[in-house]
């Protein structure tokens, strides 16, 4: 029998494009659906597996990308507090609506599986450390359409008993992640283009720094446990400072960076870590790679990105 098929929305995103390789190594066969307004075709190219180009509003190109599927994990969204400032209403309409479109289509298509990438968005003003116990607080829009999602994904498996799993992602970093606005990919690339690093606000806000090939063995973990109606924080349980990030990247490139302060960004928690214990016990997951050993793979891979742009 041939492996089943598993659907990546947002697959030639950050995300998806290190988890697409590690489906693909554990035999597995892939299928993306991407708009590419955010995601990198190049980040695909090479790979053994389908892209589909198409919007998750769209129910038919939804429901096109869902036949002879196994298992959905959904990545494609708005991400980010500053997107959901300036536009709430496209961030709701992606993050709500497009995951209520996913939801809907699998039960349409009798696709059981479905993991869902959150963050610790919606907890906002809950105090740290995040657990699935607490009751989230959301700041920004961004964690209200979050936790819209997570919602909708507790409701298909209480009404209809899909195996939809929400995964909430700490602060991701590491290699495929050139494109994206997060404190680690905004340091290497401030690094590589001014020799500076710009800090929003004072730098004492706090967050939990995951590599993402820990996350990633995480959602391998989720796809195969067969649960649903379940919440998981998929963190390291480690507090960092923006300050102490931006000293780590000092230390690994070897010389005095310039270390600009600019204004804080409205809508952001000042302290961020989760407690990981129901990961451990119920997925059997463990976080493996350091925030320095992560770094030093995330810099390799940002300065061969620049000697392939170079030429």
């Amino acid at each position: 029998m041939k492996p089943e098929t598993i659907l990546l929305t947002g697959g030639a995103g950050f995300v998806g494009a290190n988890l697409a390789r590690m489906l693909l190594s554990a035999g597995r066969r892939v299928r993306v659906l991407d708009d590419f307004s955010a995601g990198q075709r190049r980040y695909l190219e090479g790979l053994d597996l389908e892209v589909l180009e198409g919007d998750i509003l769209d129910r038919a190109v939804v429901s096109q990308a869902l036949e002879n599927v196994g298992a959905v994990v959904h990545l494609a969204a708005q991400t980010g507090v500053p997107g959901s400032i300036a536009d709430p209403f496209k961030d709701c309409r992606l993050n709500v609506e497009g995951t209520l479109n996913l939801l809907e289509a699998c039960r349409k298509h009798n696709v059981e599986r479905f993991v869902f990438s959150s963050s610790n968005a919606p907890m906002g003003r809950q105090p740290p450390p995040a657990t699935e116990d607490k009751a989230p607080l959301p700041i920004a829009p961004y964690g209200a359409s979050k936790l819209a999602g997570e919602a909708y994904c507790l409701a298909y498996h209480g009404s209809w008993g899909m195996n939809a799993v929400v995964l909430r992602f700490a602060n991701l970093y590491g290699p495929f992640s050139g494109h994206k606005g997060s404190v680690v990919a905004k340091f290497l690339r401030d690094l590589a283009e001014k020799g500076s690093i710009t800090i929003d606000g004072s730098g004492e806000q706090t967050r939990d720094f995951i590599y993402v090939g820990d996350l990633c063995a995480a959602v391998l973990l989720a796809l195969d446990s067969g649960l649903g109606g379940e919440v998981f924080q998929i963190a390291t349980g480690v507090e960092t400072s923006i300050s102490g990030l931006a000293e780590m990247v000092q230390a690994l490139v070897g010389t005095d960076l310039e270390i600009v302060h600019g204004p804080s960004r409205q809508g952001d928690i000042d302290r961020n870590y989760s407690e990981v214990s129901k990961a451990r016990r119920v997925l059997g997951w463990e976080p493996k790679v350091g925030l320095a050993e992560g770094l030093k793979a995330t810099y390799r891979w940002f300065q061969q990105e620049l000697q392939a742009q170079a030429g």
